[in-house]
């Protein structure tokens, strides 16, 4: 008799046993609302699908009255606008301070004291600062958002650095590479896909982020939208938003690990996700 922790699911099995809590998950969520709806046809806390289907279709379709545009795709191109430009902010900052405090011990011994200090910061403690400092606009937004994944991407590539066998900068020396040149073509090359897994890591947060700064100071974006409709218990307009920012990380996340697959297959079969 096999010992459970030997069993492994074929892979239509581990399918099956993916779906499965989805399932479950959503026929809780339709005898509930079933439930609801019956003894409180004006309930609005657990909305039928017909009802979230219609406020969609209103929200994606017909444009505003105020100012003309579809609402829904709206907010999602501002959000996604303020996140890609937060991200790739801290991409780049998180890899140079990443390579450089990892690789070179002078400047190691001079930042990352700060760099860590930095990273125990609450990044939304820091939102009303960088209100007063940049206004209500987009900068603060995306600022917010850059420095919030910076010391996260930084402190990771720094470490990935440190991993680099020295036999490797040591033999780039004996063959005369200078210093910015073992940066260049021996760890850089080596810490693009960490970052990408980085990157990844960091979304999470970086949603986060984006979804705090705009419920206190925008007039679009989706957590806009979530923060506002909720005076109203309109859960027939949150909970589909609330699911197309799930849908939206979970694309990006599998784009950017296709894309680390893709561009350094040798870094996948080294047993990365």
């Amino acid at each position: 008799m096999k010992r459970l922790i030997n069993l492994a699911p074929s892979p239509a099995a581990r399918l099956m046993l993916g779906l499965l809590p989805f399932l479950l998950l959503l026929l809780l969520y339709l005898v509930a609302s079933d439930a609801r709806l019956t003894e409180n046809p004006g309930d609005k806390l657990l909305p039928a699908f017909s009802q979230m289907g219609d406020a969609m279709e209103r929200l994606a379709t017909e444009p505003s009255k105020r100012s003309g545009e579809l609402v829904f795709w709206q907010d999602t191109a501002s959000s996604l606008q303020r996140l890609g430009l937060g991200v790739l902010i801290a991409a780049v900052l998180g890899l140079l301070v990443g390579m450089f405090t990892g690789a070179l011990p002078m400047v190691s011994a001079s930042m990352s004291p700060l760099l860590t200090v930095i990273s125990l910061v609450p990044p939304l403690a820091l939102l009303p600062i960088l209100f007063i400092v940049f206004g209500l606009g987009e900068v603060s937004k995306v600022a917010l958002i850059a420095i919030g994944i910076t010391p996260f991407i930084a402190r990771d590539l720094q470490q990935r650095t440190r991993e680099i066998p020295a036999e490797q900068l040591v033999k780039a020396q004996t063959l005369g590479a200078s210093t910015t040149q073992i940066l260049v073509r021996v760890v850089l090359p080596q810490l693009f896909p960490r970052l990408i897994d980085s990157v990844r890591l960091s979304l999470g947060a970086g949603w986060l982020f984006l979804i705090a700064a705009e419920a206190i100071a925008a007039t679009d974006g989706l957590g806009y939208r979530i923060f506002l409709v909720r005076r109203y218990l309109s859960m027939d307009v949150i909970l589909p938003y609330v699911a197309w920012i799930t849908l939206l990380a979970f694309l990006f996340d599998w784009v950017l690990r296709q894309s680390n697959r893709r561009l350094f297959p040798w870094y996948a079969q080294g047993g990365a996700s």
